[in-house]
C-alpha cells in the first residue's frame, strides 16, 4: 500500500511510457511568481528537421501489413452477452457503495493505481495508426505556413492571427505525439516524410479539415475497444483537442463549424486507408502496422464547398483521387466563387459561421463513384498493397453520426457506379448526412451500429472516402 508522500515517488521511477507528469502545489503567497516546475521533454526534439515532400520513387523492400497466425476469416456475429440487460435502470442503487458518494460499477475504479500502457496487440497497432495520424497532422500544418505567403493567406481571407493559430495547433501535436510516444515505447512510430495534394491555401485548408476529420473519427472507431482504459483517458483527451482543430478548419473553410449532433466513429483499416496514400517514405527499420489497406474509392462529383452553388460541382474537381482529396479551388470561375460573394448566405470566406442558402448536398442527389482494383501499393515506401475479402459492389454504406446507412450501387462500368444520396434522419430534426461523413462500397448491407462497425471490413469492396455533404 502507498501512502500519499510515497506514491509520487513511485510514480516518477516508472518508465516514461507508464507515467504522467506529476501534479504540482504551491502555498506561496498571491504576490510571489512561483518558480517553475521542470516540464517532462516533448519527442519533438527527434523529428526530421526539414522533412522532404513528395512521392516516394524508391523499391520497397517489404510488402504487406504486419501480420501472423490468422485463427479466423472474420469475428462471428454473436448474440448478445447475457448480463448485458440485466440491471434495472430504474434510477435506483442496488448494490452497496464503496466509499460514500460513490456508485458501484465501473472500470479501473477499485484504486488500482494507473499504469499508461498498452496491454495488447490491439491496443499497440492502435495507437500506433493515431500516432501515424499525429506525426502528419504536425508536418502538414507546419508545411502549409512555409508552403504559402503571406499574400496568399489574406487572399483566402486568413490574417496573422490566423496563421499563428495553425502554428499553435501544430505545437499541439507535438504534445499528442510525445504523448504516444511514451506510451508506446522505443519502437514507436517516428515521423515520415510526405506527399500532399494542396497547391492553394483554400486546398490547404480543405485537406487539413478532411484529415482532421479522418484522423478524429478513426480514435472514436476504437476508443472504447482498448484493453488499457488508462491509455484510452489520455488519448480521448488528446482527440478531443484534435475534433476543436476539425471545426477550426471547416470555418476557416467558410463552413458551418459542426452541422451534427454526434460524430462517427470509423475502423482502424478505414482510417489508415485515407492516411497512408500521404506517406511518401518511412524510416528502414520503422514499426509496421497491421492494419488493411482497402482499395481506393472516388466520390466523382465531390461537392465543392468552394462553389456558391456546390450542385455546378463538375466531375472530378478535386486535387488528385484519393479518398480524401481536397476540392480544387481554381477549377472553379470567379464568378462562382463563394469566397468572392459578398451576399449573405453565399459568402464563404473564414468565419466563425456561415449559412448557406444553397446546400451543398440533398437527398435525392445522384453520387458518382469510381475506384481501384486491388492489388496496388500505397502507403510508407509503397510497401503495403491494397485487398479486400469481400464479393461484388452491390451497396454504398453512409456512415455518419451514429448512422450505418444503405443505398443500391448501379454499376455503369467498369470499376464505376451510382447511387441516391438517401434521406434518413439521426433524431427528427437532424438529418444524419450531412458533415464530412464517410461513404464506402460493400457487397451487403447487414447492419453494424458504431460499438462493432470493424465487424463491415470484410464486406468493404473499396473505399472509404470522405464526402462533403454539408
Amino acid at each position: 500500500m502507498f501512502s500519499k508522500q510515497s506514491l509520487p515517488a513511485f510514480v516518477a521511477v516508472l518508465p516514461a511510457a507508464f507515467a504522467l507528469p506529476q501534479a504540482a502545489y504551491y502555498s506561496a503567497p498571491a504576490q510571489y511568481l512561483p518558480p517553475p516546475v521542470p516540464a517532462p521533454p516533448v519527442v519533438s526534439t527527434q523529428i526530421i528537421a526539414n522533412p522532404t515532400h513528395g512521392p516516394f520513387s524508391g523499391v520497397p523492400t517489404t510488402t504487406g501489413a504486419l501480420t501472423t497466425a490468422v485463427l479466423a476469416a472474420s469475428i462471428p456475429a454473436l448474440p448478445p452477452n447475457p448480463t448485458a440487460t440485466t440491471y434495472p435502470s430504474d434510477g435506483q442503487l442496488h448494490s452497496p457503495e464503496p466509499a460514500p458518494y460513490t456508485p458501484a460499477g465501473g472500470l479501473g475504479t477499485n484504486g488500482t493505481l494507473p499504469i499508461y500502457n498498452v496491454r495488447s496487440d490491439f491496443d499497440y497497432e492502435s495507437l500506433a495508426v493515431a500516432l501515424y495520424q499525429e506525426w502528419i497532422e504536425l508536418d502538414l500544418f507546419h508545411n502549409g505556413l512555409a508552403t504559402f505567403s503571406v499574400e496568399d493567406f489574406e487572399a483566402a481571407g486568413l490574417t496573422a492571427e490566423d496563421r499563428s493559430l495553425i502554428e499553435f495547433m501544430a505545437d499541439q501535436e507535438v504534445g499528442h505525439a510525445t504523448l504516444l510516444s511514451n506510451i508506446l515505447g522505443a519502437q514507436a512510430p517516428v515521423q515520415c516524410t510526405y506527399n500532399y495534394p494542396f497547391t492553394t491555401v483554400r486546398e490547404f485548408i480543405d485537406f487539413c479539415q478532411k484529415l482532421t476529420r479522418f484522423g478524429e473519427s478513426g480514435v472514436y472507431g476504437f476508443l472504447n475497444h482498448l484493453d488499457s482504459r488508462e491509455a484510452a483517458q489520455l488519448l480521448l483527451q488528446s482527440i478531443s483537442t484534435e475534433a476543436r482543430q476539425q471545426t477550426i478548419f471547416r470555418q476557416f473553410n467558410g463552413l458551418f463549424p459542426f452541422p451534427v449532433w454526434f460524430e462517427a466513429g470509423i475502423p482502424q483499416s478505414w482510417a489508415w486507408t485515407l492516411l497512408a496514400p500521404f506517406i511518401s517514405s518511412c524510416p528502414a527499420n520503422q514499426t509496421r502496422l497491421a492494419w488493411q489497406n482497402f482499395p481506393q474509392l472516388t466520390v466523382v462529383n465531390q461537392p465543392n464547398p468552394a462553389r456558391i452553388n456546390a450542385n455546378r460541382t463538375t466531375m472530378g474537381e478535386t486535387v488528385g483521387s484519393t479518398g480524401s482529396a481536397p476540392s480544387n479551388s481554381t477549377a472553379v470561375p470567379s464568378v462562382d466563387s463563394c469566397l468572392n460573394s459578398t451576399i449573405i448566405g453565399e459568402n464563404c470566406s473564414p468565419a466563425i459561421t456561415h449559412n448557406r442558402s444553397i446546400p451543398l448536398s440533398f437527398p435525392g442527389r445522384e453520387v458518382f463513384f469510381k475506384w481501384e482494383a486491388p492489388g496496388l501499393a500505397v502507403g510508407p515506401n509503397n510497401s503495403y498493397v491494397t485487398s479486400t475479402a469481400a464479393g461484388a459492389p452491390a451497396f454504398v454504406v453512409w456512415v455518419t453520426q451514429l448512422n450505418t446507412t444503405y443505398s443500391a450501387l448501379t454499376l455503369t462500368g467498369n470499376n464505376t457506379g451510382t447511387t441516391i444520396q438517401p434521406n434518413v434522419s439521426t433524431y427528427a430534426g437532424d438529418p444524419a448526412i450531412n458533415g464530412t461523413m464517410f461513404v464506402a462500397l460493400t457487397d451487403a448491407n447487414i447492419t453494424f451500429t458504431p460499438f462493432n462497425l470493424s465487424m463491415i471490413n470484410p464486406h468493404v469492396v473499396a473505399g472509404p472516402a470522405l464526402y462533403q455533404a454539408g
